[in-house]
């Protein structure tokens, strides 16, 4: 794509990465065909080249974002599907990434959603006041008719039940079960550690019985993905921040030989610290130090030799490829590997490239658009007759949940299980097939 940036433009880090991405571009169209937005709505600007048109007009020419800019823009769930079907290798991520920054920095938007996009920003990433916020809004969900109809939508994803908060993640250290063959920082996050404490608990007994010591480092917390993907990006780079430097004091301090993470939205965002903090003199080499120490859990499980221990009983699990892991980080099959060696029967889930429609905040700020791919997903899932569906990423375990009544777990609840761990309790008096 030929483009137009001035040299003022093109001195600044961010608009001059964003021009060669778009110079990648050779308006193929590869992408339509993957894009889940242009898929439901037909509209090009809903694609990822028509966004890259939008983007080109608004930064070649340094002016404030229009509403339509920003309403396709929106829309965009940052699955990055067409990151993994464009044949030119355009790095759409760190686009959208910059756009959304600019989006937010220069477009006035409507009173509501300004209000909401700064509310779920600063209550996401507070386990604690995101707890307090859950309980209320199930005590408020008896008079959501009463309301708006997108507080009212908003308070029907609220989980009528939260489980207590969990020992493990507080900052500690769990030493390994075996001999010690490597010694692993855990990120405890923000979301999971309120919606689904089982999670962290089995990464923890599984990479512990495997031989890893684990830590909890201090300081550590929400990597930043949420408020990142709502272009507000002092306030995501600040978390990014606190956990570089609380991971560097553990490096530092005892080594780490990686981090683990068991949420691959988070995972895709602690992997690229390094670019996000690429200009800082004070920690680019820090944060390029954490991301290429930063694991998927199914990789490190994978390293330290999963052997299962336990009969399963071939039960037949439908596994979600969460977008994150399988185009954010390019892990695809091993899952689904490690699945089978566990005894499980697997099967992948047809359109594995379609986003679930959860994506972050996604589901909570394009509302309509959500459901039908959840709607898509839970349809294509039902159809294999499975009697459990996994996925590695709890964003797509809640979404996914709330369109079916089949369990749903986190793939290392299942190889917990395999490898000696508790049955999980969402199989509880499921009868064998």
């Amino acid at each position: 794509m030929q483009t137009h940036f001035s040299p003022h433009l093109l001195a600044d880090s961010d608009m001059a990465h964003s021009e060669t991405i778009l110079r990648a571009c050779v308006h193929c169209g590869f992408c339509t065909a993957t894009c889940p937005t242009y898929l439901l709505t037909g509209d090009e600007l809903d694609s990822p080249r028509g966004r890259i048109y939008l983007i080109k007009d608004m930064l070649e020419n340094d002016r404030p974002a229009d509403a339509r800019t920003a309403r396709h823009v929106d829309r965009c769930l940052s699955c990055l599907s067409c990151m993994t079907t464009c044949p030119s290798s355009v790095h759409y991520m760190h686009l959208v990434d910059h756009a959304r920054a600019h989006i937010e920095k220069t477009y006035r938007r409507p009173l509501f959603e300004r209000f909401l996009r700064a509310a779920l920003a600063f209550t996401l990433t507070r386990p604690a006041l995101f707890r307090r916020s859950l309980r209320a809004a199930a005590l408020a969900r008896p008079f959501a008719q009463l309301l708006p109809k997108r507080l009212a939508t908003l308070l029907a994803m609220a989980p009528a039940r939260l489980p207590p908060a969990s020992p493990v993640d507080r900052p500690q250290v769990f030493g390994a079960k075996a001999p010690r063959r490597m010694r692993v920082a855990l990120l405890s996050g923000c979301a999971q550690t309120v919606l689904d404490t089982r999670i962290h608990e089995a990464t923890v007994r599984l990479l512990t019985r495997l031989g890893a010591e684990v830590v909890v480092a201090e300081g550590a917390g929400c990597c930043g993905a949420l408020p990142h993907h709502l272009g507000r990006t002092d306030e995501s780079h600040a978390l990014a921040r606190r956990n570089i430097e609380a991971w560097t004091r553990e490096i530092d301090a005892g080594g780490l030989d990686h981090i683990v993470i068991d949420t691959s939205g988070c995972g895709t965002s602690v992997k690229d610290y390094g670019h996000m903090f690429r200009d800082d003199p004070t920690l680019a080499d820090q944060a390029a130090r954490v991301a290429s120490l930063a694991r998927d859990v199914t990789e490190v499980v994978a390293a330290l030799g999963f052997t299962p221990k336990a009969d399963v009983g071939a039960l037949r699990i439908a596994y979600h490829s969460a977008c994150s892991l399988q185009h954010g980080q390019k892990i695809a099959e091993l899952p689904m590997e490690l699945l089978r060696r566990a005894g499980f029967e697997v099967v992948s889930v047809p359109e594995s490239h379609i986003c679930c429609g959860s994506a972050g905040t996604y589901n909570l700020l394009q509302p309509d658009l959500a459901e039908q791919l959840r709607a898509r997903k839970v349809a294509n899932i039902e159809t294999l007759a499975p009697r459990a569906v996994a996925a590695g990423n709890l964003g797509c375990m809640f979404q996914i949940g709330q369109g079916t009544a089949l369990p749903i777990l986190h793939t290392i609840e299942l190889l917990d299980w395999a490898c000696g761990g508790l049955r999980p309790a969402a199989l509880q008096g499921l009868s064998e097939p």
